[in-house]
């Protein structure tokens, strides 16, 4: 890591990580690379490595802060209500997730590989940052639907949401494969699909 303060090291990886999650919009996770990413900064491909030792640890940058972004969601949801129906305690959630687009795209594409090519510090930090969320998940359910086992809903809700983003948001391509192959196939939103398994889990008792 490069000798300067905090604030300047935390500035120079916001801007490789900006760059990063610009590319992402227009390109696949295969077809990025450094020098991609360079090209978009004010950094050299070799500078950037004094950040980031690999493209997958900037990837794995951009998915810590989405779950920070999800927690101070829901963290807010908590704090500013004083009770919620199991109803709106499921459309809190989908609502927190269908802003959460780019979460769910890194959930489902390439978190394997974002873990497996990062230094153990970095996956320290997303770690805290994974935790957190289910924490805030949590705190949600038991403060909202007390007769819900909070543990069991998570331990259903988080794989579930992992596999969100593949049947929410589906290219013409795919839509034209799927109707040549003959599949009767309905789309959902995020929303959709985050509240229908939400509020299935909620209504266990």
């Amino acid at each position: 890591m490069p000798r300067g303060s905090a604030a300047l090291t935390n500035a120079r990886r916001e801007e490789i990580i900006k760059a990063c999650k610009e590319l992402y919009r227009t390109m696949s996770f295969k077809d990025i690379t450094i020098k991609e990413i360079a090209n978009y900064t004010s950094f050299t491909r070799p500078s950037i490595y004094n950040y980031f030792e690999t493209k997958e640890e900037i990837f794995l940058a951009i998915l810590q802060g989405e779950y920070e972004l999800w927690v101070e969601e829901l963290n807010g949801v908590i704090a500013g209500n004083d009770s919620l129906s199991r109803q709106q305690t499921a459309q809190a959630l989908a609502a927190s997730l269908e802003r959460r687009e780019l979460l769910l795209k890194l959930m489902s594409m390439n978190h394997y590989d974002m873990e497996a090519n990062s230094r153990m510090e970095s996956l320290v930090e997303f770690k805290k940052a994974y935790g957190a969320s289910i924490d805030a998940v949590d705190r949600l359910i038991r403060k909202f639907v007390e007769d819900v086992d909070s543990e069991e809903f998570i331990y259903n809700f988080f794989p579930f949401i992992y596999g969100i983003y593949p049947y929410a948001v589906v290219t013409e391509k795919q839509k034209e494969a799927m109707k040549t192959a003959g599949v009767n196939y309905r789309y959902h939103t995020i929303y959709e699909l985050a509240y229908n398994c939400a509020i299935k889990l909620l209504q266990r008792n």
